[in-house]
């Protein structure tokens, strides 16, 4: 018939065909929505349920132990150490031998230990006689860090300070600089305590390798003391009064030895180099009778001591291939970090 236009099969085929793909990747895609939705409900249903952070309870003590309980420069220790408690919601406390005296430590550690608490951070006043309080502790299940000076032979899980060694190193490459390479020093330390021991050496050895014309003139014991340090000072420069420079390797130190050169007539004639940020020091940086100080990370050494406490008191560790037992996986030493100040930033030690 005229003007009619003939249909063939094939093209009626083709169409059903075409249309038939298209509703079928229609459905799989509406299908892959649907198995999207619901995988994405189901893993966020789980993460509603788990906790949002670490979390303990407020029941759970954990203790502090120091000595020279007096001293400034544990305040941003402890402060760590409460911030930490604080957003894990336990509590905290502060214990010190009141002297330097390690038989008191020991008493106020074996105190600490009688009330069972969650678990302990403690600087060790001499690597040794600690040992036996400190391994009595974790044997009694009781976890155990050594923070600021430590006791490498007890049974303390870990140690959380300075790498002393290298402070004493960049105290000497600083006193190195501002002698120009030559002269004689003196050190005024605490030679039975760890970590006074750890920083001379780091002192000592990197004069000798890099400044081999500065030589040390003597190598004296301060007690920790400002008034035994200024007096100390006094007695090396009768002695040796060729010395041009003192390494302190302790706060009281560095302000007993720039006492004495302020006494002496002598203060910014001397190259003094300190340690710590207590505001004694941060004084003396600023008017240039010290010309240098270290700083620590202290509050990291409080914040990451809890931190590791709770961990091990929750078993919370992983078993790690590190260990044997396959029971321990947190660091064993964790080093907090060492800052040259001196009048160019000294401002910013300052407590806020």
């Amino acid at each position: 018939m005229k003007g009619h236009t003939p249909t063939f099969r094939g093209d009626d085929t083709m169409k059903r065909s075409t249309y038939g793909i298209i509703y079928g990747l229609f459905a799989a895609l509406f299908l892959l929505f649907v198995w999207y939705y619901n995988f994405r409900g189901d893993r966020q249903d789980a993460w509603d349920q788990s906790p949002s952070g670490l979390a303990g309870d407020i029941e759970d003590k954990y203790v502090m132990v120091t000595f020279q309980s007096g001293l400034d420069y544990w305040r941003t220790i402890m402060k760590g150490f409460e911030d930490a408690a604080q957003g894990l919601n336990v509590s905290v406390e502060f214990r010190g031998a009141t002297q330097y005296d390690p038989h008191e430590e020991i008493t106020v550690l074996e105190q600490a230990i009688a009330r069972k608490p969650a678990g302990i951070a403690v600087t060790a006043i001499d690597p040794e006689s600690l040992n036996p309080a400190i391994d009595k502790a974790v044997k009694a299940g009781i976890p155990v860090v050594l923070f600021d000076s430590g006791a490498p032979k007890s049974a303390a899980y870990s140690f959380l300070g300075t790498d002393n060694y290298n402070a004493g190193a960049q105290a000497a490459r600083e006193m190195g600089r501002l002698l120009g390479g030559r002269g004689e020093v003196a050190v005024i330390t605490q030679p039975n305590q760890l970590n006074h021991e750890e920083r001379t050496n780091g002192f000592r050895d990197t004069l000798r390798a890099e400044f081999p014309e500065i030589g040390i003139a003597e190598v004296a014991d301060g007690k920790g003391d400002i008034g035994i340090s200024e007096k100390t000072a006094k007695e090396i420069l009768a002695r040796h009064p060729e010395v041009g420079g003192f390494f302190a390797t302790q706060a009281n130190g560095g302000v007993g030895i720039g006492q004495a050169l302020k006494d002496l007539g002598v203060a910014g004639r001397k190259t003094l180099i300190g340690f710590d940020t207590d505001k004694g020091t941060l004084d003396l940086v600023k008017d240039g009778t010290i010309d240098a100080t270290l700083a620590q990370g202290t509050w990291n050494m409080g914040y990451w001591s809890l931190m590791e406490l709770f961990h091990h008191h929750h078993r919370l560790v992983q078993p790690g291939n590190e260990d044997p037992q396959g029971t321990h996986s947190l660091p064993p030493y964790i080093d907090t970090g060492i800052t040259v100040v001196t009048q160019a930033n000294v401002d910013q030690y300052y407590a806020k």
